[in-house]
Parts: C-alpha cells; structure tokens; sequence
C-alpha cells in the first residue's frame, strides 16, 4: 500500500503545512538536516494551493494538524509524549491540541449503536442526549439505561473512521522511510517504531472493547483505594464500536475557582494527584497515560476520578524497579548510581564511559536542585535527561519515555493547583516505600520463591532437557571443551541440580 496514492497524500500533507505556516516551525523542531528541509518544501511550497487553510485563530502547527483531520491530530497527540523526536517546545504545543471537531448527527450515533449491539437505542435507554463532547475518532452522549435508571455515557466512534485512519497511517510509514533515508541520524528515533506505536495505541482505541478491558483492570488495580475511583463499564451495552460507563459528575481538575469555592485543599490534592500517579506506575506497572486536566475530576465525595483509557502505559516490574532507583538516585544526589543504574539495565550502551556519563547526570542535577525546592522541576530536569542520553547513544524506549512525559504532565496539573509544590518532597514518600519493599530483604524472599516456582514448573522436563542436551554434546560437530563437557552443558547440568535440590527443599 505504498502505492502513488500515499505519496498524494504527503504532498497535501506538506502543501497543507506551506499554507498554513507550520513547516518551518516543525523542520526547525526536528532539526531536520538540510536534504530533509529541502524534500519536505519540495513536497509543499509548489503546492500550497492544495493544502488545506485550517482555523486561522490557532498557532500554525495545531492549525495544520487539526487541518488535516483526525489521524493526524491522534499522532499530534502522541507526538506531545516524545519530546524525544519532536522537542520540547513543540511537544509542549502538542499537549494543548484540541481533540474536538463537529460532532456527527445523533441519527448516525443511534444507527451505529443498533449495528454494534444488535438493539436499538430506544430499547436500551429510556434517554439519550444529543453528543455532549466530540473528539476526532468518537464522541460522547449522556443517557439513562431503561432497566436500571442508571445515567451512563454512551461513547460512539465516528463513522469510517478505521478506514479513514488506516488510509493516512499506511502514508505515515512512507514518511517514515524517507525520514530513515533522507536523515540517517534519525534513525535511532526509531520513525518506523514510533508509527508502529501509534498503529498500535490507535487501532486499540478504534477497538472500544480494549478501552472498557482498560478501564476494568485500573479499577480493579485500585479498588482499595477509598480516594481514588474508575468509572465502571455497563458490559451489556458495550462493543467494539460502542463503549458505555457510569455516569461521573464532579468538578474538572481544570476549573481551579471552583474547587477554591468548594473549599477543597489544594495543597492536599496537588500531593494526592503526584502520589496516585505514582503509585499506579511504580505498584501496579499500569498508568494513566493521558492524565491531564480534562481526564480528572473530583468526586462530591472528595475522591478523584479518572476518565478515558484509550491511551495507558504498562511497565514491567524490571523496568519499575529502574525507573524507582533513578528517581531515588536523583532524590540522593547519587550521580554514580543513576548512571550505573544506567549501564546496568542496558539503557546506555556498554562502550561508553561510565564516570563521564555520571558527571553529565551531574550537571543535570545540580543546577536544579540548586534552587528553591518549590521550583525544582520534573519536567526540567527530564529535558535535560533526554539531551544527555541522546548524546551518549541511549536508543529509545517507548514505554519509558511515556511514563516520563505523564509524569511531566501530571506535574503540570498539580502545578496548577499548587504553584508552590515540592516536587521531590511530595514524590519521596512513594518512591522509597517502593524502593523498600521491592529492592530489600523482602523482594529478595519473593524473588526467590518465584525462582522456585518456576523450577517446580520445570521439574518434569529436566530429565528431558539434560538427555536432549547430553546427546547434543556427543554430536561430532564441535570439540567439547576443557573438562570434557561444553561450558553451557555444565549450566544445564547445575540447574537440573539446582531444581533437585529445590524439590528436595520443598519436600523438607
């Protein structure tokens, strides 16, 4: 499909960049070497009058992107996580696209509801709202489920919409590749691996199945939590083209006068909002990845709540347990650390210097930690990060830098409640509860009955796996080695004894 056509689609996506001013802006935000400006200009500047005009009132790059349409403005919403690839100023601008076109009629919502559930609207709900919100691949009504009385929100993706955006990601990987091409540097952004991602993340949300499963495994996460809360999916009017919830009212995290009205503490909730967060990547390994404003409220009762999971990171608990020691190094000052902690989760490649990379973190650190603890910045030091270990070679890790660009975020959204938050103060507590129970005597002891577990699984095939690997070893093929047994066929041989003497031990 990297026919002709996607190449049409690319001259009107430069054409519509010329026209409405954003070119530029974006060459300069990639710093894009001088062939790639001069393709890229090629693709646009002879064919302005092709490109579309956009909403003049907004900047130029939000202008072209919401121009183009809803696949793009998904990716520029992406984009606003890897400031990576983009940069820090743009992504900023990124982070305030607005995801809100015209809304489709109401009869085109009802049609599609009764197509993906096999029932009516009428059948099902004794109301159903015109749409109360419209974003670029579906839009919300408010209803009354006719069983229950329950008031829901009834979520539709627009009409089309998978083959409109399978049409414009098939031209996003030609970009890619020419990028790849015309850019070699580029490379280690991995072009084709950031389109995979968002293929991914966007064909799971054009999937409204994924985003209720989403939304049922962060509620079950925190269904401990007194003061934090998810929606519950209504399962019975739910498919892959209609996604129902509960009902949520509250005050959005955006309208600061109105919680002040309300009396509600704002220094507590600045400090609850950076803990939840954390405690959701670090406990769980399963956050929020579009935690801003709009997507938080707070309850009548004072507990916050989380709205739409189309876009959440999952970690393992290896990579937490990194995450965890280089926000405790940095807490420390402990330079040498975070970098070791660096080289040793493979993050930073072996043949650099160590001590020089420390000494870089350092001058990362320092300067913000020499300022007034109310200004230190999560955001600011992470810019740096990124500057520093693009130059040391550090390839990129999606799900790592999506964790750290929803921290900047949820940071931002504090900051907006608390001006004056200690950023480390507040994330201390969290961050060394974590450190305690997952790096001392405790994990050890988990770490090891997991060890044992997994032996006992393999107990059976042991025997099976030492003969196979015994007939192996008296192949003509290669010499054994000093001993009379090849080095591997020792390991095999130490396991199996290994996982002897653990069923002994449990047999004990």
């Amino acid at each position: 499909m990297r026919g002709p056509h996607n190449i049409w689609r690319l001259i009107r996506t430069g054409a519509t960049f010329e026209r409405t001013g954003a070119m530029a802006m974006a060459l300069e935000a990639f710093d894009a070497p001088p062939l790639l400006r001069v393709a890229a200009r090629v693709l646009g500047w002879p064919f302005q009058w092709l490109g579309y005009e956009g909403d003049p009132s907004q900047p130029p790059v939000l202008r072209a992107i919401t121009a183009l349409g809803p696949a793009y403005i998904k990716f520029g919403q992406l984009m606003s996580t890897r400031p990576d690839v983009v940069g820090e100023e743009l992504a900023r601008e990124l982070t305030v696209l607005q995801d809100k076109l015209p809304p489709f009629p109401i009869e085109a919502a009802r049609a599609e509801f009764a197509a993906a559930t096999g029932r009516t609207v009428d059948e099902v709900f004794s109301e159903f709202s015109e749409p109360i919100a419209a974003a670029s691949l579906a839009q919300v009504h408010r209803a009354v489920l006719r069983e229950t009385g329950q008031t829901v929100a009834v979520k539709v993706l627009r009409p089309g919409i998978e083959r409109a955006f399978l049409r414009d990601v098939d031209a996003f990987y030609l970009a890619a590749s020419l990028v790849e091409v015309l850019a070699p540097f580029a490379r280690r952004l991995k072009p084709r691996a950031v389109i995979e991602h968002f293929e991914g993340v966007v064909l799971g949300e054009l999937d409204l199945r994924m985003e209720a499963a989403a939304a049922a495994e962060f509620a079950a996460n925190n269904a401990k939590e007194p003061d934090f809360r998810v929606p519950s999916v209504i399962w019975p009017a739910t498919e892959r083209r209609v996604l129902t919830l509960q009902w949520v009212t509250g005050t959005n995290m955006g309208d600061v006068p109105a919680l002040k009205a309300q009396g509600t503490d704002l220094v507590r909730l600045s400090e609850r909002i950076i803990q939840v967060f954390l405690t959701h990547a670090l406990r769980d390994g399963y956050f929020h990845g579009d935690m801003h404003q709009g997507n938080l409220k707070l309850a009548p009762d004072g507990a916050l709540v989380a709205l739409d999971f189309g876009i959440m990171g999952r970690i393992d608990a290896y990579t937490r347990r990194v995450y965890a020691e280089i926000l405790i190094g940095f807490l420390k000052k402990d330079y040498q650390r975070v970098a070791e902690v660096h080289f040793e989760a493979g993050y930073v490649p072996a043949t650099q210097d160590m001590e020089a990379f420390a000494q870089a973190l350092r001058s990362i650190g320092e300067p913000i930690f020499g300022q007034d603890a109310t200004q230190i910045s999560m955001a600011r030091l992470l810019a740096h990060l990124f500057e520093v270990t693009e130059r040391f070679g550090m390839e990129t890790r999606t799900e790592l830098i999506l964790l750290q660009r929803t921290m900047v975020v949820v940071e931002g959204v504090a900051r907006s409640l608390n001006p004056a938050m200690n950023m480390w103060e507040t994330s201390r507590p969290v961050v060394t509860q974590y450190i305690s129970d997952n790096l001392g005597p405790k994990a050890v002891a988990r770490d090891l009955a997991s060890a044992v577990r997994i032996l006992s699984r393999l107990g059976p095939r042991l025997p099976q796996l030492a003969e196979r690997a015994l007939m192996t070893a008296t192949a003509p093929r290669r010499a054994p080695e000093r001993g009379g047994l090849p080095g591997w066929l020792w390991g095999v041989a130490g396991a199996c004894g290994g996982a002897a003497l653990v069923a002994l031990g449990t047999l004990l």
